[in-house]
């Protein structure tokens, strides 16, 4: 079915990366927003723009009822969920797809598979894609079994809420002595946060690095993979910079693991666009979950394959066959990504406000997501990402050497931002090595 009109249910640069994905395939749009976004760059541009709510998320981006209703009265066909917000809440791609829009996005079954970590982890071992060695399963009230599962996989353990994420939800052991503590600790924790106390237990890897691999794949049986990213720049769990290819990783490894998350997206019926994430170490990858879902990220794969994932993610959804096959896929060059927080760069602390001045940089191979303009005014209610600045070079240096120029011209003045911790990172002597693990970042800091 061909999409005329689609439903934007999100805010900030992603509304305005898929606004632009539909113009180019002559797609009407209607931009969804609160009341704090009434002014936004996406609202102004839209064909079509409806208020669904005050500004807190939860009476608005949020509120499936007022997305559903907004998608009714403007007689659009399909809903775009962005990412965050609905994007990955199974019971919303239901709703919208009984109320007879398409879903850009995977098939509500699917979405909850993959956003119970236990399922995922049991689909993807069936499916033959490495996991970390674990309990295979949640967690009993029989306490001695769990103690002997422990000694199983040897310590250092991680307890993780079976309904976690964004770092939550997660306790590292060292002795049995404290496991049983832990365990309670973290369902208890994942109860009050994720409504759901089910945990299980993994092998704590010490020093790996963060890898993930982009899938595409539509209702035809048809999937591909486009490379890896290395997400392995983290502070408290969150990515600060990622970048495609991963440092280090051969073609050979490449292409081992991209078919193994093809293979799994046939096995598991997947549609659309998906990232499988895993921790890498000693030259072993293991799946630690799934994002059903456009990645904050995708940028960097696109500007290294040459392909636009939100325009391919639309064309799946009108139950379009893919346009290209594995062997299409060509990987040129290096990208990096660097997130642009409304921060302050040594306390973290948010900083919305009027951005009174706003420079973009540009030259060849440099690139900027972002809705902020000069005037714009940040609001405090939502995330504090207001930009992505991303380049591209023949090779890993030149796209380093890129980014550095970028951020050194690009200017946001009104608001405090992590421009100049963005700049210390990319000319940092270690990150131009590549292939850092995922707590480098934090103890650099902690310094």
């Amino acid at each position: 079915m061909k999409i005329e009109k689609l439903v934007i249910a999100n805010r900030g640069e992603i509304a305005l990366r898929v606004l632009r994905a539909c113009r180019e395939l002559n797609i009407h749009t209607v931009a969804l927003h609160s009341e704090a976004d009434r002014d936004s760059k996406t609202v102004r541009i839209a064909d079509e723009s409806v208020c669904i709510g005050p500004p807190p998320a939860g009476e608005s981006y949020l509120n499936i009822p007022s997305v559903i209703a907004a998608a009714e009265v403007t007689d659009a066909s399909a809903i775009h969920p962005g990412y965050g917000f609905l994007s990955e809440n199974a019971d919303f791609a239901e709703r919208v797809e009984e109320s007879g829009f398409i879903f850009v996005g995977p098939k509500p079954e699917t979405i909850r598979l993959m956003g119970d970590k236990i399922s995922a982890i049991r689909a993807m071992k069936e499916a033959g894609v490495p996991c970390v060695p674990g309990s295979e399963g949640s967690l009993d009230d029989d306490d001695m079994k769990t103690i002997e599962i422990a000694r199983n996989i040897g310590y250092p353990v991680i307890i993780k809420a079976s309904g976690g994420g964004g770092g939550r939800g997660m306790r590292v052991v060292h002795t049995e002595a404290a496991l049983l503590n832990a365990v309670a600790l973290t369902r208890a924790e994942s109860l009050a946060a994720f409504h759901n106390d089910v945990v299980y237990m993994e092998r704590f890897l010490g020093s790996p690095r963060h890898i993930e691999i982009q899938v595409l794949a539509d209702a035809h049986g048809n999937a591909v993979h486009l490379g890896e990213r290395d997400c392995s720049m983290q502070r408290r769990h969150q990515k600060v910079i990622e970048e495609a290819p991963a440092p280090g990783i051969t073609e050979e490894q490449r292409q081992q693991i991209g078919q193994r998350c093809v293979e799994a997206c046939k096995t598991i019926d997947y549609r659309g666009v998906g990232t499988f994430e895993f921790l890498y170490e000693q030259g072993e990858f293991f799946f630690i979950e799934m994002n059903t879902r456009i990645q904050v990220e995708h940028p960097v794969t696109e500007m290294i394959t040459g392909l636009d994932l939100v325009r391919e993610q639309i064309a799946v959804a009108s139950d379009e066959p893919l346009s290209f096959s594995q062997d299409d896929i060509q990987i040129r060059g290096h990208a990096l990504e660097c997130r642009i927080n409304a921060e302050d760069s040594e306390t973290f602390l948010p900083s919305p406000g009027k951005i009174t001045q706003y420079h973009q940089p540009g030259g060849p191979g440099v690139r900027v997501d972002s809705h902020i303009f000069a005037n714009y005014t940040v609001p405090p209610y939502y995330d504090s990402m207001i930009a992505k600045v991303i380049t591209h070079g023949n090779n890993r240096h030149k796209a380093i050497a890129r980014m550095y120029g970028a951020l050194q011209e690009m200017v946001v003045e009104g608001i405090n931002t992590n421009i100049p911790l963005q700049r210390t990172l990319v000319k940092d002597s270690a990150f131009r090595e590549g292939g850092l693990n995922i707590h480098y970042l934090e103890k650099k800091l902690n310094e």
